[in-house]
């Protein structure tokens, strides 16, 4: 590998490392916005993301793209479908913040790996090894644990890991690109976010009134677009393998926010459950690993857009 190869691939890891880093610090945002109303907030990250979007398509002229996929009913279809599945994941990740509950959250998007094969084995017909396997047996015991120690289901993390998985299995049935599969979704949810904020206006019911809130909520578009930018130019040039063992900060930082900072309740059903659910993950981690060394076809992409 010559310098300039080495020097992109670098590039590569570095947005990579950025884009899940940010991912895994966006609870920090939700708290700072935990008093306005979550759909409010769902409403200003679309309108705001959908904005820094059209100038960057605009600056790299990609808008005649965007008009072009805008006019195809099957990317018009799934990315319908894929934004529905994005706005879900986003009021449910939020709700799991501000309700003190990051660490359901953070369980969700390490078992998103896993949830991702299963979904790979059900809905394509793609056989997961038997490692994979595995790990999938060891997370769900994890789950069972969980549920039987806490006497209810994870709702939130199972809401947040189907949602986000689902939406990566659709995004994967879309020809289009990254940047253009996320324009054409903030495209299509805006009219609705746009009048849902000028009700919110007209009536005075905005919960996001108080001084240097508006400021807060225009915050939502670069921090919900600036690290999908990043996994876009990570995606394209690093293996799948190493973004699938870069995902990991995400949860990670999530996790260690939820009990060092946030101070969340970790009773020992939890702690048993993690505990099964990164054991899960070493295992899935290590067959990944493995398979890139081999060469051995993956079951489906271990990726999960995070919120």
């Amino acid at each position: 590998m010559n310098k300039r190869e080495a020097s992109g691939v670098q590039s590569y890891l570095l947005h990579g490392v950025a884009a899940y880093v940010l991912w895994g610090l966006i609870p920090l945002y939700f708290k700072l916005v935990d008093r306005i109303a979550l759909v409010e907030v769902a409403a200003h990250r679309v309108l705001w993301s959908f904005i820094l979007v059209a100038l960057l398509a605009c600056c790299l002229g990609r808008w005649g793209e965007v008009l072009k996929n805008l006019r195809d009913r099957r990317v018009v279809g799934l990315l319908s479908l894929s934004a529905t599945l994005m706005v879900g994941n986003w009021l449910t990740f939020i709700y799991a913040v501000v309700s003190g509950q990051t660490l359901q959250a953070s369980l969700a998007y390490f078992t998103a790996p896993l949830v991702t094969a299963l979904l790979g084995a059900v809905f394509l017909r793609e056989r997961p090894s038997r490692l994979q396997v595995l790990s999938m047996a060891v997370a769900a015991a994890g789950l069972a644990v969980l549920t039987r120690g806490v006497g209810q289901v994870p709702w939130l993390a199972l809401a947040i890991a189907l949602t986000g998985t689902f939406y990566g299995l659709v995004r994967k049935l879309t020809p289009a690109d990254g940047f253009i599969s996320m324009a054409v979704e903030t495209a299509l949810i805006t009219p609705i976010a746009l009048g849902y904020v000028g009700y919110l206006a007209i009536t005075g019911t905005a919960t996001g009134n108080a001084p240097g809130a508006l400021g807060l909520l225009m915050l939502a578009g670069p921090v919900t677009t600036v690290p999908f930018l990043c996994f876009g130019r990570a995606i394209h040039g690093l293996r799948l393998s190493t973004m699938g063992i870069l995902q990991y900060f995400s949860p990670s930082i999530q996790f260690l926010l939820a009990v060092f900072l946030f101070r969340e309740p970790f009773p020992p059903a939890e702690l048993v459950s993690f505990a099964c659910i990164w054991t899960a993950v070493v295992i899935y981690t290590a067959d990944s690993y493995w398979a890139a060394r081999h060469a051995r076809p993956r079951a489906i992409e271990p990726l999960m857009i995070d919120p």
